[in-house]
């Protein structure tokens, strides 16, 4: 089976499936694991380079508006490629291509791939989803077995954290204008044992004032820009260092949001244990180095 992946989480949960070699084409986003990178492109971003992070949400939020996409598919390679099926997603529009734009195209090639959409808001939903693209890849075994392992993993953090005092944390996924984290975040959060100040569950990320921010008096403030890696969302977050300092947290931590936090897939286990570690690092070891960068000083 030939597989046309559009959104870069699904790239990295079939190779992480062992399917790797299906994989016909995938976004100009996808960079893990480094093979895939190396594949045809199907996607191009319109969003100018170089932008600040007010210029770049000003530009989201108006082609949005006007109901332009964000991402252009190259119907040639697509067609060219003829993959037997396409994993796209629907739950974010500034993550992908347009869902109706991809059965459009894909209704026009022939024979007419399959398209699944996997579209998750909670951490069970992305191990879920594990499952579902497994199946429709033709190897139901290895997504059983891949989301076994996340699941164990998962309860492991759980026992490391048990009974554990749970400080405030306020995950921001942007910074001008500030957001608060959303979908599988909070989630991450509470399973690491912590209470998130700003975010709910299973709802979208939301602008939030940078008042909010502090009347919700985090004493962890994890800084992950959304498809940001650690150095980057480290340059981001000294470029708000004086409004983050004046949120009175005991801590600052930019992450590799990329990597662990914004896209649903296999790494979100990562990125609890990650956060895990930022919260109770006496209970839970410590990261790979790279995957966060304090802020110092964190209190001003």
């Amino acid at each position: 089976m030939q597989v046309a992946s559009l959104v870069p989480s699904a790239t990295e949960t079939l190779f992480a499936l062992g399917l790797g070699d299906s994989v016909v084409a995938v976004t100009h986003e996808c960079d893990y694991p480094p093979e895939a990178a190396e594949l045809p492109h199907l996607t191009r971003s319109v969003i100018p380079d170089g932008l600040s992070a007010a210029e770049i949400d000003r530009e989201v939020r108006e082609r949005t508006g006007r109901g332009e996409a964000i991402y252009e598919l190259d119907r040639e390679v697509l067609a060219r490629l003829s993959p037997d099926l396409v994993v796209t997603q629907a739950v974010c529009e500034v993550c992908a291509v347009s869902y109706d734009d991809v059965r459009a195209v894909a209704e026009e090639l022939e024979p007419p791939p399959r398209v699944i959409s996997l579209d998750p808001s909670t951490l069970g939903e992305v191990i879920a989803g594990v499952r579902d693209l497994a199946e429709a890849a033709g190897s139901p075994e290895a997504g059983e077995r891949l989301a076994t392992e996340a699941a164990d993993r998962i309860d492991a953090v759980g026992r490391a954290v048990a009974g554990a005092r749970r400080p405030r944390v306020a995950a921001l996924e942007w910074l001008d204008p500030a957001y608060a984290g959303g979908h599988w975040v909070p989630q991450m959060i509470d399973l690491a044992g912590g209470d998130d100040a700003l975010g709910l569950p299973g709802e979208k990320s939301r602008v939030v004032s940078w008042e909010e921010v502090e009347a919700g008096q985090p004493e962890l403030v994890v800084v992950m820009p959304c498809g940001y890696d650690a150095p980057r969302a480290h340059e981001e977050a000294r470029s708000y260092a004086s409004r983050l300092a004046a949120l009175g947290a005991d801590r600052i931590a930019a992450v590799d949001a990329a990597a662990y936090f914004s896209r649903p897939g296999p790494r979100l286990v990562d990125g609890l244990e990650l956060l895990a570690h930022l919260l109770h690092p006496d209970r839970v070891p410590a990261p790979p180095p790279g995957r966060s960068l304090a802020l110092e000083p964190a209190v001003s």
